[in-house]
């Protein structure tokens, strides 16, 4: 990674010299610790890929086989080549097994990360994360750099940023688009098109600068919004909510109009064909907002673009003494860290951020290795998380698919 000063920080964890101990001390030290089953599965059948062992187009032994090889369960089996298939190093084809899909490349690669929320949205550092800590990573070097300026001043420093990436000639590069400023889409358009004139390809993570529901040319990995606003949705339906307002930000990303057709596709499929459309998009710390919302939708329940809108509605709420969720159940989208722990638990979808990561790097080096590869989109699934916002009650931190 690199810092706004320029000092790169390589992936690879830094080597530490061992401090010189007795003799005495090192037999009393304990034992180190023992290799989990699944990872020891997944670290001979990455290092065979490595070695060539594997080859393109070869069946990896069964789940059954391997089981058997090193003693364990086909849980613990099926556990590791799932990791293989996120890393994308191979493909599971109903019927005819798992393969290899490609060796690891050799090649030393510095890309480069352009993510203007990154410090300020919960979801960039663990997808970020997820990049550094896949194995697909480690022969290579990631360059980071960001704004914690004003929106003005983000788009100001993307660009720049971007710029930087073309002089120091970086492989590829991982772009988050700009969100929440008029400005947005021509500085977005404006960054991927530089970096096409320069020939440097880019992977979009989290979302497309494209508005909803067209698409840029870019590769995306992400998870699927539409399918996260159906889902958080139909669980208020399924427990008896039917005024259900949706609540985001204005000029927020695609994601969010992604999550909004999940939200009226929910409503459709139970039979509800509301009157008045229940879609509020305004400030959610602004109170006259608030009041507003209130005073023209009467909700029993309110799904939130996101986590951190989720928040903001439910501290303005019991500013003016409404309960969550005995007057008015609240759900969020994302599952950041503080989704537990605010005044009332937030039920919410979560979604997979490390995989998000360790998908990207697949997706990258895979476009760097075929560059004539359809666009494409690599949503991942995600999951409601039932806490207490939502009324249910259920047993702490228990997931619904």
């Amino acid at each position: 990674m690199k810092n706004d000063q320029g000092r790169r920080i390589e992936t690879r964890p830094p080597t530490v010299a061992d401090s010189q101990v007795s003799s005495a001390s090192r037999k009393q030290s304990p034992a180190p610790p023992v290799m989990p089953k699944y990872r020891q599965v997944l670290e001979d059948l990455h290092s065979a890929i490595k070695a060539g062992t594997l080859r393109r187009g070869d069946r990896l032994p069964s789940e059954a086989e391997l089981g058997k090889r090193y003693n364990t369960s086909r849980i613990t089996v099926a556990k590791a080549v799932h990791e293989l298939q996120l890393q994308g190093l191979v493909s599971r084809r109903p019927g005819s097994g798992t393969h290899v899909l490609a060796p690891i490349a050799s090649t030393d690669h510095v890309f480069g990360l352009l993510i203007p929320d990154l410090g300020r949205t919960e979801i960039f550092e663990p997808i970020c994360n997820g990049m550094m800590r896949s194995p697909l990573s480690k022969p290579h070097s990631l360059l980071w750099g960001h704004s914690m300026g004003e929106l003005a001043q983000q788009q100001k420093e993307a660009e720049q940023l971007c710029h930087k990436y073309i002089a120091q000639k970086v492989s590829g590069v991982f772009f988050a688009p700009l969100e929440f400023t008029p400005e947005k889409d021509i500085v977005n358009r404006r960054i991927a098109s530089a970096f096409d004139r320069a020939g440097i390809p880019v992977v979009l993570l989290d979302r497309c600068f494209a508005p909803y529901p067209l698409r840029s040319k870019y590769d995306l990995v992400g998870i699927d919004n539409r399918s996260a606003g159906f889902l958080i949705t139909q669980h208020l339906l399924l427990h008896g909510a039917r005024r259900i307002v949706f609540v985001a930000r204005r000029l927020s990303a695609s994601t969010v109009h992604g999550r909004i057709a999940g939200y009226r596709e929910a409503l459709l499929s139970r039979g509800i064909h509301p009157q008045q459309d229940l879609v509020r998009l305004g400030d959610p710390e602004d109170p006259q907002f608030l009041q507003t919302l209130l005073k023209d939708c009467h909700p029993d329940a309110i799904v939130c673009a996101n986590d951190i809108t989720a928040a903001r509605i439910m501290q303005g709420l019991a500013a003016r003494g409404i309960r969550v969720p005995d007057e008015i159940r609240i759900v969020g989208i994302d599952d950041v860290k503080y989704a537990s722990l605010l005044p009332v638990p937030l039920t919410t979808q979560h979604q997979n951020c490390a995989d998000i990561g360790a998908m990207a790097i697949a997706t990258m080096l895979q476009r760097l290795e075929k560059p004539d590869l359809p666009t494409r989109d690599i949503l991942l699934q995600t999951k409601t998380v039932l806490r207490s916002s939502c009324g249910t009650h259920p047993s702490p931190n228990h997931k619904l698919s």
